[in-house]
């Protein structure tokens, strides 16, 4: 009998929840990307850069769920394009990094206004660097479809589900990183600190796009 009454056999969806989780946990590029918005700009706006990343993902679910990803992959050039972008996009954040300003403090003229610009930004940067990334379609289609058992009924349905779990796993493990992330804040107040954090977070959105654009255009 299928999970609610949907097309999901329950071991399959449990096997696919733990395997989704430890891709999910793993480190990339919406990982630093939500971490630099947490520290430098507190719990709000870290959350608005998770909802970006979920945006993204839920273009991604979409885009399995109707076969289009298949359509992408399978055309090298289009592939690439996508690749190149995306790599282009986390450099251009990572140079964000070293020019970016410091943590400005409670009670400043303008506050209001930086703080809904800061919040525009983060799910901007969030939604982009989850859309442009090749590995994120790579991880749909790599995982997605050995999960779905076509006896149960639709294909497209069952893909939409395992979409959204991931997007729910997605908003948990990624919520608990930017209120870990809120409590380090403190440290934020010395100048040299916040410094050091943007470059190092700048360093690893670098190396992220150089990293992609090797595979893509040099291997």
């Amino acid at each position: 009998m299928s999970l609610f009454a949907l097309p999901i056999d329950p071991p399959l969806f449990a096997a696919f929840i733990l395997a989704a989780s430890a891709v999910v946990v793993s480190p990339g590029p919406d990982t630093i990307v939500i971490l630099r918005h947490a520290l430098n700009s507190g719990l709000r706006t870290g959350l608005v850069s998770v909802a970006g990343v979920q945006a993204g993902l839920g273009v991604h679910t979409i885009l399995a769920a109707l076969g289009l990803s298949v359509v992408i992959v399978s055309s090298p050039l289009l592939f690439q394009a996508i690749a190149v972008a995306g790599a282009l996009y986390l450099g251009w954040l990572g140079v964000q990094g070293f020019r970016a300003p410091l943590l400005a403090l409670d009670g400043e003229p303008g506050r209001a206004a930086s703080t809904m610009a800061s919040s525009m930004a983060a799910w901007r940067h969030g939604f982009f660097s989850n859309l442009l990334n090749p590995k994120v379609i790579l991880l749909y289609l790599a995982l997605l479809p050995s999960f779905v058992a076509p006896q149960l009924g639709s294909a497209e349905i069952q893909l939409a589900i395992l979409g959204l779990t991931i997007i729910a796993i997605n908003i948990v493990w990624q919520s608990f990183l930017v209120a870990a992330a809120g409590h380090m804040r403190r440290w934020l107040q010395s100048e040299a600190v916040q410094r050091k954090v943007s470059r190092i977070t700048g360093a690893i959105l670098i190396a992220f796009a150089i990293a992609m654009l090797w595979n893509n255009l040099v291997e």
